[in-house]
């Protein structure tokens, strides 16, 4: 894909810079014997990673608690001159309104100061509870949504990966992903390795085993500072995927930390240092 978009990708100017694009790309997955689709072209921050995934499945918003965790993924977005920028003057720095947490766990729910409250739809419980179902885990509804047209005005991002599906053929589970704009330098390699993730966690939790992740995006783009860096990255060969250890299994879907998680034989390449576009 990367090769695609750099030699094929249209150039066009946005709201963060000249990028080259395609549209309607699409990736395949495979999650079978453990496997966990971590990059090896170059070193991925995969603790860093998880802790985030684990901050959406809790419904939080507020970046301090990811800050207390070393991870600053969200520090650009949640500065004051940014949430100045879009307009949110009455959020406090940090909190970045109702974004993925907020919309997985209180979907549409009243938003006030990074609090969980519980007057939404709590989506990922309801999800749990499907995939646990021997006749519900059936179902072609089982859908994840943080696309809220109702509340990205109160977003400091609006979301990237909107839409995501999950689907168990034969016991096992499938979790498509649509997302609507992907960088590839920085951002798919990401969402790649937190829904790979999530999907394992899934599995897990409800008694299936994980098979797949099937990855669409809508505008697959690439900055033009990035590309002589992925140009590089492409020339190397990759290694095989690690495996992941889910060690325990618990009660409740909040209680995952990244104590439970152990990664195995993941071999890489040097890090590629990048910049991040916010």
């Amino acid at each position: 894909m990367i090769d695609r978009v750099i030699k094929n990708g249209i150039k066009q100017e946005g709201r963060n810079g000249i990028t080259r694009s395609l549209l309607g790309e699409k990736m395949v997955f495979d999650l079978t014997k453990n496997k966990i689709p971590l990059i090896t072209t170059k070193k991925l921050a995969w603790k860093t990673c998880l802790k985030e995934l684990f901050w959406f499945m809790r419904g939080e918003t507020n970046n301090k608690i990811l800050k207390e965790q070393n991870v600053k993924i969200w520090n650009q977005n949640a500065s004051r001159e940014f949430l100045d920028s879009r307009g949110l003057y009455h959020l406090n720095e940090d909190d970045l309104g109702p974004v993925y947490g907020h919309q997985w766990r209180n979907y549409n729910g009243v938003y006030h100061n990074s609090e969980l409250k519980s007057n939404g739809v709590d989506q990922l419980e309801n999800i749990v509870k499907m995939l646990s179902d021997e006749k519900e885990r059936n179902s072609r509804r089982i859908i994840l949504n943080a696309w809220n047209p109702c509340q990205i005005h109160e977003m400091a991002l609006p979301p990237c990966h909107i839409l995501s599906q999950y689907i168990v053929k034969d016991n096992k589970l499938t979790t498509l992903l649509y997302q609507r704009s992907g960088d590839i330098g920085l951002g798919i390699p990401f969402n790649i390795a937190s829904y790979s993730f999530l999907t394992h966690i899934l599995a897990k939790h409800c008694n299936l085993e994980a098979k797949e992740f099937i990855h669409f995006i809508g505008d697959a783009h690439i900055y033009e500072e990035h590309v002589d860096s992925l140009n590089e990255q492409i020339k190397r060969k990759p290694y095989e995927y690690p495996k992941i250890l889910i060690k325990n299994k618990h009660k409740s879907i909040d209680d995952y930390n990244l104590e439970d998680i152990e990664i195995k034989n993941y071999k890489y390449h040097n890090k590629i240092n990048m910049d991040m576009k916010k």
